[in-house]
């Protein structure tokens, strides 16, 4: 797993105390779904705010930047 995935987990996990001494982790679904997509969400901010030579059209090629971005990001291989 890649070390940002990791961190999302952890950022998504709360461990509740009870008085007994016992604690749980408890993960939150849905919160790390929200980390994932804030994270696409800047790895395609990046790309749109990365200068672009005039040559290349970002409009044709801007989807597939973000795309390989977002997988450089999180570590993903095909």
């Amino acid at each position: 797993m890649n070390e940002r995935i990791r961190e999302l987990v952890k950022q998504a996990t709360t461990i509740e105390e009870h008085k007994w001494g016992v604690s749980y982790d408890n993960f939150n679904k849905e919160k790390f779904a929200e980390l994932i997509v804030r994270e696409c969400i800047g790895c395609c901010e990046q790309v749109i705010s990365d200068p672009v030579p005039k040559s290349v059209d970002t409009w044709l090629n801007g989807g597939s930047q973000c795309i390989d971005q977002i997988k450089k990001h999180f570590g993903v291989e095909e």
